[in-house]
């Protein structure tokens, strides 16, 4: 992160209360900056490059340009910030189109003040802010939209080591690192490493996209005792 310990936050969301509201919650966390906003999906690219947050809150539903684009455009930027999606609904379908555009997780807006303040902290950490049974929810919801797709097989899956395919399909069951590492009895930093080379062997960009990988090999465990 760019400023030590510091998390710097952007807010994106046209409803101006709930952007005061976000800000205040946040910047009452030492270990949190909220370094810029905005009204509209429009400006979230110019907000990335001006102020160059590590985490981006962005609405689903906006007038101009709504957060499914936005987050597409945010993260085919070089280096773009990890994106939670804030949304009324926990099942709006439109949340899991920006999961799949690249967003690391979602929140619901009236997410107690403390909760809001971890799911930065966890986002910014490389970690995906879906728990298993939201995971769970996703990855029935991918599979009715794409009938078929668990028949293909991602190339990538064919370079992943034995233990690299484990930790996949713990990824994919929805498990942090530390669930994982407490699973498969290894240190955290041991499953930061394979989810790095997961992530670049398999070409994702964040934990959501390697659990839809994941679900539509038949690797992911999501009815298994989670940890």
């Amino acid at each position: 992160m760019a400023d030590g310990d510091v998390t710097r936050v952007g807010l994106i969301d046209d409803d101006s209360l709930v952007r005061a509201g976000l800000a205040m919650i946040l910047g009452a966390d030492p270990g949190i900056e909220v370094v810029g906003q905005g009204a509209d999906g429009s400006e979230a690219v110019p907000l990335v490059h001006k102020h160059r947050p590590d985490v981006l809150l962005m609405d689903v539903r906006m007038p101009t340009l709504d957060g499914i684009a936005a987050t597409k455009a945010v993260a085919a930027l070089p280096s773009p910030p990890k994106i939670i999606m804030l949304t009324t609904f926990d099942m709006d379908e439109y949340v899991f189109q920006a999961l799949e555009a690249g967003a690391s997780g979602f929140l619901l807006k009236d997410t107690p003040p403390q909760d809001l303040a971890r799911a930065v902290h966890v986002v910014a950490g490389g970690e995906a802010m879906l728990s298993p049974t939201v995971t769970r929810r996703m990855l029935s919801h991918f599979s009715e939209a794409n009938p078929g797709s668990r028949q293909e097989r991602h190339p990538g899956l064919d370079q992943l080591t034995e233990r690299e395919t484990e930790v996949l399909g713990a990824v994919g069951a929805g498990l942090s690192n530390a669930q994982i590492g407490m699973r498969l009895f290894m240190s955290e930093a041991t499953v930061k490493a394979h989810v790095s080379k997961i992530f670049a062997k398999l070409d994702c960009t964040n934990r959501v996209q390697i659990a839809i990988i994941a679900h539509e090999a038949g690797l992911s465990d999501l009815d298994a005792d989670q940890v």
